[in-house]
Order: structure tokens, then sequence, then C-alpha cells
């Protein structure tokens, strides 16, 4: 039986509608597919745009810190802090000397007991986290009474050996057995490996540091930092930290850390931290690199508005 004209017409309409309706959606799903495409190509220039004006925040501020220093214009370290405008962009820059920290590597057995205590470990625990800890970094084989070697690691199923060797980073000390994520996320602000001294230095130690110093108290940290302020505010000597004894080291090391965080007004924000080593006795290299971290990125805080004013990088 033949179809009526009006059926076919109607079956022609359904097909070219489907179709139609077909080819919209190709369409749109290609429009998508392009415009997450110039999307994600866009946030990747953003990105990388940051990331330089980060790398060349690291750079001016090394340059900054190499100049001798007692100038009115020269960055003291004890200032901690700068910001600026580089091409247009917000760029804020924190420096740390690494004296300022406690040297994993070389401070002493009470120095480092007393930093795991102040991270909220109990006086048995911190015991064991420090005996592994001395373990990791001597060059034998020998377990102390609370420590741990070879056997101990496998035992609690880590494929990490001991090093028997001084850690190379900070972040190394989280494979020692026993430290647990929280008590370093505490004490990683805190600790370094390249001051190579025992003690800490009392004139550019933050108050965390001061106060993991064994037998120190909060009133003998606030009462010194109190007058650290006010020597630092009158241009005078600063005052000498009685209390830490024997763990204050008053001479700054060459190594500094330095956290350059970037905010594009697109909202993308940018940070890293370098540390490097300033070398002034090779005039042709200033400074060397000793690591490169790329922190976390989006939205950073922002340095305080106290912060000095650097001048405009354009």
């Amino acid at each position: 039986m033949k179809a009526s004209p009006d059926r076919e017409r109607g079956i022609a309409l359904i097909l070219v509608i489907w179709v139609v309706t077909l080819l919209l959606v190709i369409a749109g799903s290609f429009l998508y597919a392009m415009r997450t495409d110039v999307r994600a190509a866009r946030n990747a220039a953003l990105i990388a745009r940051a990331d330089a004006l980060a790398q060349a925040a690291v750079s001016r501020t090394l340059i900054e810190l190499f100049k001798p220093q007692g100038g009115p214009l020269v960055w003291k370290r004890e200032d901690a802090q700068r910001k600026w405008t580089f091409d247009g962009v917000p760029v804020a820059v924190r420096f740390t000397d690494e004296s300022a920290k406690i040297d994993i590597n070389a401070a002493n057995n009470e120095l480092l007991r007393s930093l795991f205590r102040r991270a909220g470990l109990g006086e048995e625990e911190a015991a064991k986290l420090l005996d592994a800890v001395l373990d990791w970094r001597d060059q034998d084989s020998l377990k102390r009474p609370n420590g741990a070697e070879e056997p101990d690691y496998a035992q609690a199923g880590l494929k990490g050996r001991p090093a028997n060797y001084p850690f190379q980073s900070t972040e190394e000390l989280q494979l020692v057995l026993g430290m647990r994520p929280e008590v370093y996320q505490r004490i990683a602000p805190m600790i370094t490996v390249y001051s190579r001294q025992a003690g800490v230095n009392p004139h550019l130690a933050q108050r965390d540091v001061l106060l993991a110093i064994p037998a120190v108290t909060e009133e003998q940290v606030d009462a010194f930092l109190a007058e650290r302020a006010s020597a630092q505010a009158e241009r005078r000597v600063p005052p000498i930290f009685m209390a830490a004894g024997t763990y204050a080291s008053y001479a700054q090391v060459s190594a500094v850390t330095i956290r350059a965080d970037v905010s594009l007004d697109e909202g993308i924000t940018v940070s890293r931290e370098a540390v490097a080593m300033l070398t002034p006795q090779y005039p042709r290299r200033p400074f060397t690199f000793l690591a490169w971290r790329e922190l976390s990125r989006g939205r950073v805080a922002k340095a305080q508005d106290s912060a000095p004013e650097a001048g405009s990088g354009r």
C-alpha cells in the first residue's frame, strides 16, 4: 500500500528535525570543547606569567640581600618581607635567614627533643623520635635504645631505610620511623639543613623557634621579642637573649629561604619558594640555588600591610 503524500512529508520533516538536532549537538559539543581548550590555554599562559614573575621576585630579593649592609635602602634580613608592583602585578616576598631555624643535622639532642615536645609530643614519644632521627643521620647500623634501624622499618612495613647519612632536605625527615604528618607540619617552618649551626639566631628567629629552646618560658620569649622589636624600630643593636644560653648563635649564615607570592587580577596566584646560598666571594656568581619548591596554587594570604614597599619593578 502506497503511503500518502502527507505521511511522506511528515516522515521527511521528522528526519530533517533529527538531522538538525544532531548537527546542533555536534556543533555545541565542538564549541564547548573549543571554549574549554581556549580557557585551559589562557590559564596555562597566566600561570606561566605568574611563575616567571615569582622567579624574578626571588632573584631580585637575592640581589637586594647581596648588597652591603648599612645603607638606608638596603633590605635587612630582620625586615622579613617586602612587597611591590612588577609589570602591574602585585608581588610579595618573605625571606628568612636559615640561622633563624633549627638545623636537624647540627642541633644537639636536647634541642631536638625540646622541638619535638613543642610540636605536641609527650616525653616518651619525643625520646623515641629523637633516637630514630639520630639513627637515621649517623653512619652506623647500631640501634639506639629507643631508635630504629633497617629491621625496624621492615617490620613496620616501610619501604624506606635509614640513610645513615645527614639529612639532605627537611622533607626527608618525614621518612623517619615515628614521624607523624601532623608533627612534621608543625615543625617544618622551624627547621633547616642549611645553617650548619648547633643553635639558632635569636635576632632573627620566630617565636615558635625560640619557644623550642630547652627551659625557655613564654614570658621570657615575649619579653625578648618586645625588646627586639623596640631595638629594630629605633635602629639600636639587638638585645642578647640570655635565656637561650648555649643554644643561641648570633652569626648569620649565607643561606636564605625566599617565598614569592604573585597574584593576577584573573584570580590566579602562584607561590614559589627557593633556598639560596649567597656567595659574595664570587662576584660573577653572587648566589647559588640550593632548592626550589612549588607551593600550592590558588589564593594565598596577602603580605601584611606593614610590609615595606620595595619600589616599582617597572
